[in-house]
């Protein structure tokens, strides 16, 4: 879906940018929807989920296909998904907001962290969040859910463009993941929103540390002051 490889470097400056700064810069640019609805983290990491998208797509199970017996299929698409993400990627599912079967479980998220990826994502349940919220790779859903994927979920397609939380998601956007949930940035963005979300936070930072010094925010935030600007240039460069 895209040529795009994120850089190791690029990679770095998302590590310490928040999905709000992200999507601030996303609706400067008119993309409002990018914010994937309903997930929140398994359990807080103290780094930030980065990685690109390698999709999972799910459709509702029917009776006569979601035997257990599928599972001894070696291509078995959630199977063969788990075993070729690749390292530094992120899983994402469609799971189509159905958390009351789970999309996988700690011993297949455990696989995945094993091979190096950067994370999963998915919009339905989790089964044995405890253990998977434990491992240091983020995990994202939307509730524990202990029944097997089987008994509502299919796993159909693999890397096609999916939805994700009411977000469209193509394989090799970009996603960040804090405590406040998941951003995706389309791959031909990744590098402008790197590098503009940079500043941003330092501004952030700047700014907080004024209010927490007693500042007024009206001029401040957004900054629409010629003293307030000059006030963090000289801030910035000292730093």
């Amino acid at each position: 879906m895209t040529d795009y490889i994120l850089s190791e470097a690029t990679r770095a400056k998302y590590k310490r940018i928040s999905t709000a700064s992200i999507a601030t810069q996303l609706y400067k640019r008119g993309l409002r929807n990018q914010f994937i609805q309903g997930v929140v983290p398994v359990s807080p990491k103290l780094e930030t989920m980065v990685g690109q998208a390698f999709t999972l797509r799910y459709i509702p199970a029917r009776e006569d296909r979601n035997g257990l017996e599928v599972f001894r299929n070696a291509d078995h698409p959630q199977r063969v998904a788990v075993e070729t993400c690749p390292p530094g990627h992120v899983l994402v599912m469609d799971a189509r907001k159905d958390a009351s079967a789970a999309t996988a479980g700690s011993i297949l998220v455990t696989r995945m962290a094993i091979r190096g990826c950067a994370g999963i994502v998915t919009d339905g349940g989790l089964r044995d969040a405890t253990g998977i919220g434990q491992l240091d790779m983020p995990a994202f859903y939307s509730r524990p859910s202990a029944p097997t994927n089987l008994t509502k979920h299919e796993a159909l397609d693999i890397n096609v463009p999916i939805a994700c939380g009411d977000v469209a998601v193509f394989p090799g956007d970009v996603l960040v993941g804090d405590n406040d949930g998941v951003m995706v940035i389309p791959a031909h963005l990744a590098e402008e929103i790197a590098e503009v979300c940079a500043g941003m936070e330092a501004f952030e930072a700047f700014v907080l540390e004024e209010v927490l010094a007693g500042a007024p925010i009206i001029g401040l935030y957004p900054c629409t002051k010629d003293e307030n600007e000059k006030k963090f240039e000289e801030w910035h460069q000292k730093r």
